[in-house]
């Protein structure tokens, strides 16, 4: 690249951060509407459903105990662990259900791909701060509860760049 052709292109990439419009949410006011539920994995076609990975999901009534989420997290992370619960179900004869340390979680999805029964799933919810380490440990009972995200800014992609409405 000589000179003047470096100059040039210099110019033109500037140039173009003047037209295009800055991208800046004030978070908390403002928040992102995600398209769709959060990360999913269909094992029937073994194929992933493309969606966030934020905090998980447990269904008691499809959870059987198996423990492949577990294995699953083994070598990653090491942030699920089963524990034991009170209630029996037909279907969990151990009666334990993972239980997950979002302190450790790298969010990766192995543990709902390996789920076979449609019992762990991600959701868009990403607001999992806490004071201390024991608040980002969730328990079956807490995986069991669907937290309503809304988020009231869309995104819009165009040749421009993206921006928000």
């Amino acid at each position: 690249m000589s000179g003047a052709s470096g100059i040039f292109k210099a110019i033109e990439s500037g140039t173009k951060h003047l037209v295009i419009r800055r991208f800046t949410l004030r978070y908390p006011e403002q928040k992102l509407k995600f398209v769709g539920d959060g990360y999913q994995f269909d094992p029937k076609e073994g194929v992933g459903i493309a969606g966030y990975k934020g905090r998980h999901i447990l269904y008691h009534d499809k959870c059987t105990g198996c423990q492949l989420c577990a294995i699953a997290c083994e070598g990653i992370a090491e942030a699920i662990g089963m524990v034991k619960i009170d209630k029996t179900w037909k279907h969990n004869k151990k009666s334990i259900m993972p239980q997950i340390d979002y302190g450790k979680c790298v969010f990766c999805g192995l543990c709902v791909d390996a789920c076979p029964f449609y019992a762990l799933f991600m959701t868009d919810d990403y607001e999992l701060a806490a004071y201390t380490k024991e608040h980002l440990i969730y328990t079956p009972d807490q995986l069991a509860v669907k937290v309503d995200y809304e988020g009231n800014v869309e995104i819009k992609i165009d040749d421009q760049g993206a921006t928000h409405g």
